[in-house]
């Protein structure tokens, strides 16, 4: 789906940036995709790539068992950019010299550049740049020309010989490198010849003709969540063929106020798709009870999920695929790229480990897209800023924003108090691009209070709010007293069982966003 000899390939070394590199590059409306550092120059010369990166990595190029590159790579006429470890890999490949350095240098450094060329082309002479690096380059191979230096760093970007070899000591990707994305723009464009129309419409155009050419007039099955990555596949693919898309929506009774209906209303009525709803809230929470431990929570909820909806897909025996709204690091985690054990996705996040009497071609839409991506192609595609932009929401739903054994009582005040939060957050303009996330959660332990002349002892709501880019790492977000205060107030007054509401001011790590 890639415009032809338009991808750009990331050669991952183990570096934490891989996937932003990746990022990067499609920002500049190039396609790219990070692949193993293993792959081969024959394996590279099938692809046909444009421009091959190769990334940074945690190794230390001379020491036994350290990640390798092919040497042919190197003479397959394609331009290459080195990044710090990539960077001395290709240099020690072609006759240079890499030593540990006498001083390390990690974090800012003040950079000069001296050759422009077509690398640093539009680039500011003097810039602030990211390093993080223990070993330097003490000696190029021969014909190379030094591009760049730091006061640390004699050959902080090189080209290497007379070829579209280009080495960077530092840190592009990373937003506290000035004019890095306009220095990996440069690559992309001046020197690979990219054409930038890596764009989300002619994503569109091309997966719609891709879905139909594949799919033909055979029937798609999708478990709709209402989530950002299902909503999105479910749209495009509607797109795409229409009445031969059935939706299936599974009401778990762990769900946030009002989400079942909203989600009935938007595609069943608005997009008018085939859409079966399925209520197995009973079923779910008759498994529940009296289950306290968070991870044995997590696998009934996967397991039930799994088995309603087989149920449900049985009905369905016409359907000839099962699409999943899997993304681009979803595909990156279970290709275990690094040579590491992939991470384990969550249970709950694509349909897994359907019995064997279902038997499904699987459709994937989406496994080229990162989640800002996905995102765009849910605007283009019309559907409304409460689903493209919504925060994230873990799988089994409220069930591990309950702490202790659920039941219906508990989660319904537990779902009454999250809606008067996040009411309050979007009332106060914080919920879309401010907040990664905001939410309520449950905790089972009662305390005394007072409202009016009479003694009460009720349930106590704890409000979480961090600041993210991804995820990864997080902050508690310092929201004003005066808004909760009112959310406070609110929760109090208007939802039955509770008494007191705190607020978590733990950053991840130690903590982890969610509770369990």
């Amino acid at each position: 789906m890639a415009l032809q000899n338009e991808t750009i390939v990331v050669l991952d070394y183990g570096s934490q940036y891989s996937q932003l590199i990746a990022r990067r590059v499609r920002e500049c409306h190039v396609y790219s995709k990070v692949i193993p550092f293993a792959t081969t120059a024959a394996q590279l010369r099938d692809e046909a790539p444009a421009g091959i990166i190769l990334s940074g990595g945690p190794a230390s190029v001379y020491e036994d068992g350290a990640p390798q590159l092919d040497p042919a790579i190197l003479a397959l006429g394609i331009p290459v950019l080195g990044i710090c470890y990539g960077m001395q890999l290709m240099v020690q490949t072609l006759g240079g010299k890499v030593v540990p350095g006498s001083a390390r240098e990690y974090g800012r450094a003040d950079m000069t550049v001296v050759e422009p060329g077509r690398l640093f082309a539009g680039v500011k002479a003097d810039l602030r740049v990211w390093m993080s690096h223990g070993d330097k380059v003490s000696a190029l191979p021969d014909g190379s020309r030094v591009l760049a230096r730091t006061h640390n760093t004699e050959y902080a970007a090189a080209q290497i010989g007379d070829k579209d070899i280009y080495g960077i000591q530092f840190h592009p990707e990373v937003v506290h490198s000035e004019c890095g994305s306009q220095i990996i723009a440069n690559f992309c464009l001046k020197i690979c010849g990219c054409s930038g129309a890596w764009t989300m419409a002619s994503f569109i155009a091309r997966s719609i003709e891709d879905i139909r050419s594949r799919v033909g007039d055979d029937e798609v099955i999708l478990g709709l969540s209402g989530g950002v990555d299902s909503s999105v596949a479910a749209a495009l693919l509607h797109r795409a063929i229409g009445k031969q898309l059935t939706c299936i929506f599974v009401d778990n009774g762990l769900l946030r106020k009002n989400e079942a209906t909203s989600v009935q209303k938007l595609f069943g009525e608005n997009f008018q798709m085939n859409l079966r709803t399925v209520d197995a809230a009973e079923r779910f929470l008759s498994q529940l009870v009296d289950i306290e431990e968070p991870e044995q929570k997590r696998k009934i909820i996967g397991r039930v999920f799994v088995d309603v909806f087989a149920d449900a897909a049985r009905d369905m025996r016409r359907a000839r695929f099962l699409a999943q709204g899997t993304t681009y690091p979803d595909v990156i985690e279970s290709a275990s790229i690094n040579g590491n054990p992939s991470a384990m996705i969550k249970s709950h996040h694509n349909v897994g480990g359907l019995p064997p009497d279902l038997k499904f071609l699987l459709l994937e839409p989406l496994a080229q897209l990162f989640k800002d991506e996905v995102r765009e192609v849910g605007r283009q595609l019309g559907l409304p800023q409460s689903v493209v932009d919504r925060q994230p929401f873990p799988g089994p739903g409220l069930g591990v924003r309950h702490l202790g054994p659920v039941t219906k009582k508990t989660l319904d005040i537990l779902r009454e108090a999250d809606a008067v939060m996040v009411e309050e957050i979007k009332a106060a303009g914080l919920y879309y691009h401010k907040l990664w996330q905001a939410f309520a959660i449950f905790i089972p332990m009662r305390t005394v209070g007072v409202m009016g002349d009479l003694r009460t002892y009720e349930y106590i709501i704890a409000l979480r709010a961090v600041e993210s880019t991804d995820g990864m790492t997080a902050d508690w977000a310092d929201l004003p007293h005066d808004l909760l205060q009112r959310i406070s107030s609110r929760i109090i007054n208007e939802v039955r069982g509770v008494n007191r509401v705190v607020y978590d001011v733990t950053s991840k790590p130690p903590g982890t966003i969610e509770w369990e």
